[in-house]
């Protein structure tokens, strides 16, 4: 059984480039996929402040139109309220969804790369159901992942499971920033999400990093001293 959903995948090339809709799952080869497929994407990973976070979603055929018709889009290029709605959507349509991610204290010790790819891992770890392929976005293959993968640069302007990977990160991760802002309003948080504004810096400098700040960033490694 393995063997064959190996030999499907293998052998199946993803059109990404020559798709006329832009879509990866609306081209004609998508029938080819016996088996579920899951999106994995992350955000925060150039951030100063805060976890870097992943999610894994698992869509249904029949969620693909709806997605289409309501203009799912990669999450930087919606508002804020949009994005909302679309997870709304997304957490309804999908098969499954789950977000994972890596801490600030990991982000420090094993890198940001590294820690990206662990949240992305945890993510598809945490789904209830195995899929038999999953659409990573970037060029980085997850470590330690026991299922096949398709890597696609900007993906999450090319596959539909993607683009709905991004919005359930993204929203996910603006809310807990949004909460922890409470706990540290010197950064501006609420605004910067945790980047890098003119705010955030100034406010690096003045206060010195706060202990959710990535240390192993140059920005958050200012003495007060």
């Amino acid at each position: 059984m393995m063997l064959k959903k190996k030999q499907t995948t293998d052998n199946l090339r993803l059109p990404i480039s020559l798709n006329p809709t832009g879509w990866l799952e609306s081209s004609p080869d998508w029938s080819n996929i016996s088996g579920l497929v899951a999106g994995v994407d992350e955000v925060g990973r150039g951030a100063l402040f805060g976890p870097v976070v992943a999610a894994s979603v698992i869509l249904p055929v029949s969620a693909f139109p709806q997605l289409m018709t309501a203009e799912i889009k990669d999450s930087k290029k919606l508002s804020h309220s949009r994005r909302v709605q679309l997870a709304q959507q997304i957490s309804t349509l999908a098969i499954d969804w789950r977000i994972g991610y890596a801490t600030t204290a990991e982000i420090d010790r094993i890198n940001i790369l590294q820690a990206t790819l662990l949240a992305m891992r945890r993510s598809v770890k945490k789904l209830k159901l195995q899929p038999i392929l999953c659409l990573v976005d970037g060029n980085q293959s997850v470590q330690d992942l026991p299922i096949l993968q398709q890597t696609i640069v900007k993906g999450d302007e090319r596959s539909l499971h993607i683009a709905a990977a991004s919005i359930m990160a993204k929203v996910w991760r603006d809310d807990l920033i949004q909460r922890l802002a409470t706990k540290y309003p010197m950064y501006d948080l609420k605004s910067n999400k945790g980047y890098g504004s003119k705010k955030h810096l100034l406010a690096l400098e003045q206060h010195g990093a706060s202990p959710l700040h990535r240390q192993s960033f140059r920005p958050c490694q200012i003495s007060l001293d």
